[in-house]
Protein backbone atom coordinates (compact mmCIF):
# COMPACT_ATOMS: atom_id res chain seq x y z
CA UNK A 1 0.00 0.00 0.00
CA UNK A 2 1.21 3.62 -0.82
CA UNK A 3 2.04 5.65 1.81
CA UNK A 4 0.23 8.98 1.76
CA UNK A 5 2.11 12.21 1.87
CA UNK A 6 0.92 13.12 5.44
CA UNK A 7 3.12 9.75 7.35
CA UNK A 8 6.17 10.87 5.54
CA UNK A 9 7.88 12.51 8.87
CA UNK A 10 9.09 16.10 8.38
CA UNK A 11 12.56 15.37 9.69
CA UNK A 12 13.19 12.73 6.66
CA UNK A 13 12.10 15.41 4.32
CA UNK A 14 15.09 17.44 5.63
CA UNK A 15 17.21 15.24 6.08
CA UNK A 16 16.85 14.01 2.17
CA UNK A 17 16.87 18.12 1.08
CA UNK A 18 20.32 18.10 3.20
CA UNK A 19 21.64 14.89 1.55
CA UNK A 20 21.77 16.67 -1.43
CA UNK A 21 23.31 19.94 -0.36
CA UNK A 22 27.13 20.35 -0.39
CA UNK A 23 28.26 21.52 2.87
CA UNK A 24 29.93 24.97 2.46
CA UNK A 25 31.75 24.42 5.95
CA UNK A 26 32.16 19.96 6.73
CA UNK A 27 34.26 18.93 9.59
CA UNK A 28 34.88 15.32 9.84
CA UNK A 29 36.10 13.71 13.09
CA UNK A 30 38.65 16.56 14.21
CA UNK A 31 41.17 16.41 16.43
CA UNK A 32 42.91 19.50 17.64
CA UNK A 33 46.04 18.72 20.07
CA UNK A 34 48.45 20.69 21.93
CA UNK A 35 51.13 19.56 23.82
CA UNK A 36 52.18 21.99 26.85
CA UNK A 37 55.04 20.16 28.69
CA UNK A 38 54.28 16.81 29.62
CA UNK A 39 50.65 17.83 28.94
CA UNK A 40 48.23 16.46 26.01
CA UNK A 41 45.58 19.15 25.61
CA UNK A 42 42.50 17.69 23.56
CA UNK A 43 41.52 21.12 22.17
CA UNK A 44 38.91 19.49 19.82
CA UNK A 45 38.59 16.14 20.42
CA UNK A 46 36.45 14.67 17.46
CA UNK A 47 33.92 17.04 16.67
CA UNK A 48 32.32 16.59 13.23
CA UNK A 49 29.77 19.36 12.10
CA UNK A 50 28.36 20.35 8.43
CA UNK A 51 27.07 23.92 7.71
CA UNK A 52 25.35 24.87 4.57
CA UNK A 53 25.22 27.93 1.90
CA UNK A 54 23.04 30.29 3.28
CA UNK A 55 23.02 29.51 7.20
CA UNK A 56 23.59 31.71 10.12
CA UNK A 57 25.15 30.11 12.82
CA UNK A 58 26.77 30.46 16.38
CA UNK A 59 29.22 28.30 17.69
CA UNK A 60 28.80 28.35 21.05
CA UNK A 61 30.52 27.63 24.37
CA UNK A 62 32.29 28.57 27.75
CA UNK A 63 36.01 29.22 28.09
CA UNK A 64 37.87 26.60 26.48
CA UNK A 65 35.23 24.92 25.15
CA UNK A 66 37.05 25.15 21.98
CA UNK A 67 35.68 27.83 19.88
CA UNK A 68 38.84 29.65 19.03
CA UNK A 69 40.38 26.78 17.86
CA UNK A 70 37.25 25.65 15.60
CA UNK A 71 37.16 29.11 14.57
CA UNK A 72 40.76 28.92 13.35
CA UNK A 73 40.80 25.45 11.35
CA UNK A 74 37.43 26.73 9.80
CA UNK A 75 39.34 29.95 8.56
CA UNK A 76 42.48 28.05 7.69
CA UNK A 77 44.46 29.76 10.54
CA UNK A 78 45.50 26.77 11.81
CA UNK A 79 45.70 22.88 10.79
CA UNK A 80 44.07 19.82 12.75
CA UNK A 81 45.99 16.60 14.04
CA UNK A 82 43.75 14.33 12.39
CA UNK A 83 39.77 14.39 10.76
CA UNK A 84 39.26 16.20 7.47
CA UNK A 85 37.71 20.20 6.56
CA UNK A 86 36.40 20.98 3.08
CA UNK A 87 35.59 25.02 3.10
CA UNK A 88 33.41 25.36 0.10
CA UNK A 89 33.55 21.67 -0.73
CA UNK A 90 37.82 22.44 -1.09
CA UNK A 91 39.63 19.69 1.13
CA UNK A 92 42.22 21.72 3.03
CA UNK A 93 44.19 18.89 3.91
CA UNK A 94 47.63 18.99 2.92
CA UNK A 95 47.36 22.18 1.70
CA UNK A 96 50.00 24.43 1.16
CA UNK A 97 50.32 27.92 3.37
CA UNK A 98 50.25 29.77 0.03
CA UNK A 99 46.93 27.76 -0.75
CA UNK A 100 45.21 28.47 2.86
CA UNK A 101 46.03 31.99 2.05
CA UNK A 102 43.84 32.09 -0.92
CA UNK A 103 41.24 30.47 0.51
CA UNK A 104 41.24 33.08 3.69
CA UNK A 105 41.53 35.95 1.43
CA UNK A 106 39.02 34.56 -1.25
CA UNK A 107 36.34 32.48 0.61
CA UNK A 108 36.28 34.10 4.19
CA UNK A 109 35.84 37.31 5.26
CA UNK A 110 36.90 37.45 9.18
CA UNK A 111 35.10 39.91 11.76
CA UNK A 112 37.28 40.06 15.11
CA UNK A 113 35.92 41.53 18.56
CA UNK A 114 38.78 44.42 18.54
CA UNK A 115 38.40 44.96 14.91
CA UNK A 116 42.00 44.87 13.95
CA UNK A 117 41.68 47.98 12.05
CA UNK A 118 44.58 49.66 10.74
CA UNK A 119 44.95 53.25 13.13
CA UNK A 120 46.46 55.05 10.48
CA UNK A 121 44.41 53.99 7.44
CA UNK A 122 40.99 55.40 6.71
CA UNK A 123 37.70 53.45 6.79
CA UNK A 124 38.16 53.11 3.16
CA UNK A 125 41.66 52.48 3.28
CA UNK A 126 40.93 49.75 6.00
CA UNK A 127 38.35 47.81 3.27
CA UNK A 128 40.12 48.56 0.52
CA UNK A 129 43.49 46.81 2.40
CA UNK A 130 41.75 42.68 1.68
CA UNK A 131 41.68 43.85 -1.91
CA UNK A 132 45.46 44.42 -2.40
CA UNK A 133 46.06 40.94 -1.42
CA UNK A 134 44.03 39.62 -4.27
CA UNK A 135 46.77 40.62 -6.70
CA UNK A 136 44.48 40.92 -9.69
CA UNK A 137 41.96 43.98 -8.72
CA UNK A 138 42.89 47.27 -10.15
CA UNK A 139 42.92 50.35 -7.95
CA UNK A 140 39.69 51.86 -9.80
CA UNK A 141 37.69 48.97 -9.06
CA UNK A 142 39.21 48.32 -5.24
CA UNK A 143 38.15 51.61 -4.63
CA UNK A 144 34.81 50.70 -6.19
CA UNK A 145 34.06 48.15 -3.96
CA UNK A 146 35.07 49.54 -0.34
CA UNK A 147 33.02 52.34 -1.21
CA UNK A 148 30.30 49.94 -2.13
CA UNK A 149 30.39 48.04 1.01
CA UNK A 150 30.61 50.92 3.49
CA UNK A 151 27.63 51.91 1.91
CA UNK A 152 26.31 48.62 2.40
CA UNK A 153 26.93 48.75 6.15
CA UNK A 154 25.46 52.27 6.26
CA UNK A 155 28.89 54.73 6.60
CA UNK A 156 28.85 56.49 3.13
CA UNK A 157 29.41 59.64 5.48
CA UNK A 158 32.08 57.91 7.40
CA UNK A 159 34.78 56.88 4.61
CA UNK A 160 37.45 59.74 5.02
CA UNK A 161 37.51 59.31 8.99
CA UNK A 162 40.15 57.44 10.95
CA UNK A 163 39.40 54.74 13.81
CA UNK A 164 39.60 56.95 16.30
CA UNK A 165 37.14 59.36 15.06
CA UNK A 166 34.40 56.50 15.03
CA UNK A 167 32.57 54.87 18.05
CA UNK A 168 32.73 51.58 18.58
CA UNK A 169 29.74 50.37 16.52
CA UNK A 170 30.63 52.68 13.76
CA UNK A 171 34.45 50.61 14.03
CA UNK A 172 32.61 47.00 13.67
CA UNK A 173 30.73 48.12 10.53
CA UNK A 174 34.08 49.51 8.78
CA UNK A 175 34.99 45.35 9.83
CA UNK A 176 32.19 44.07 8.29
CA UNK A 177 32.75 45.79 5.16
CA UNK A 178 36.27 44.94 5.05
CA UNK A 179 34.68 41.52 5.45
CA UNK A 180 32.27 41.63 2.88
CA UNK A 181 34.31 43.85 0.23
CA UNK A 182 36.32 40.12 -1.14
CA UNK A 183 32.79 39.27 -1.52
CA UNK A 184 33.46 35.71 0.36
CA UNK A 185 31.61 32.64 0.94
CA UNK A 186 31.42 32.81 4.64
CA UNK A 187 31.40 35.39 6.85
CA UNK A 188 33.57 34.23 10.25
CA UNK A 189 32.57 36.43 13.25
CA UNK A 190 34.85 36.38 16.78
CA UNK A 191 32.79 37.33 19.48
CA UNK A 192 31.45 40.59 17.22
CA UNK A 193 29.54 42.15 19.74
CA UNK A 194 31.95 41.59 22.50
CA UNK A 195 33.59 45.11 22.61
CA UNK A 196 30.23 46.96 22.48
CA UNK A 197 27.23 47.93 24.19
CA UNK A 198 23.74 46.11 24.36
CA UNK A 199 21.95 48.36 21.71
CA UNK A 200 25.09 48.69 19.53
CA UNK A 201 25.38 44.81 19.71
CA UNK A 202 21.90 44.36 18.84
CA UNK A 203 22.54 46.61 15.87
CA UNK A 204 25.60 44.78 14.26
CA UNK A 205 23.38 41.68 14.41
CA UNK A 206 20.89 43.07 12.66
CA UNK A 207 23.16 43.90 10.04
CA UNK A 208 24.58 40.25 10.18
CA UNK A 209 21.01 38.98 9.69
CA UNK A 210 20.23 41.49 6.67
CA UNK A 211 23.63 39.83 5.40
CA UNK A 212 22.64 36.79 5.94
CA UNK A 213 18.82 37.02 4.16
CA UNK A 214 21.17 38.52 0.82
CA UNK A 215 22.63 34.95 0.88
CA UNK A 216 25.35 35.20 2.90
CA UNK A 217 26.73 32.17 5.28
CA UNK A 218 27.49 33.81 8.68
CA UNK A 219 29.02 31.96 11.10
CA UNK A 220 29.15 33.58 14.96
CA UNK A 221 31.96 32.54 17.42
CA UNK A 222 30.38 33.14 20.76
CA UNK A 223 30.14 32.51 24.69
CA UNK A 224 27.27 34.54 24.97
CA UNK A 225 24.70 32.89 25.47
CA UNK A 226 22.19 35.70 24.05
CA UNK A 227 23.74 36.13 21.09
CA UNK A 228 24.01 32.92 20.21
CA UNK A 229 20.38 32.16 21.22
CA UNK A 230 19.46 34.86 18.47
CA UNK A 231 21.34 32.88 15.49
CA UNK A 232 18.61 30.33 13.50
CA UNK A 233 21.12 27.55 14.77
CA UNK A 234 23.62 26.85 16.83
CA UNK A 235 26.61 24.48 17.57
CA UNK A 236 27.18 24.05 21.40
CA UNK A 237 31.23 22.74 22.35
CA UNK A 238 32.45 21.48 25.58
CA UNK A 239 35.72 20.07 26.68
CA UNK A 240 36.34 20.11 22.98
CA UNK A 241 33.40 17.92 22.09
CA UNK A 242 30.07 18.69 20.34
CA UNK A 243 27.25 18.41 22.68
CA UNK A 244 24.39 16.60 21.16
Amino acid sequence: MRASKSTIDRSQIASMIDSRRIPIIYLRDVHRYYVVGDIVVKALDGVSLKIYKGDFTAIMGPSGSGKSTMMNLIGCLDTPTSGGILIDGEDTRGLKESDLAYIRNKKIGFVFQQFNLLGKLNALDNVMTPLIYSGDVSYRERRERAEHALERVGLADRMRHLPNELSGGQKQRVAIARAIVTQPSIILADEPTGALDTKTGEQIMDLFRELNGEGNTVVIVTHNEEIGNACPSQIRLRDGKREV
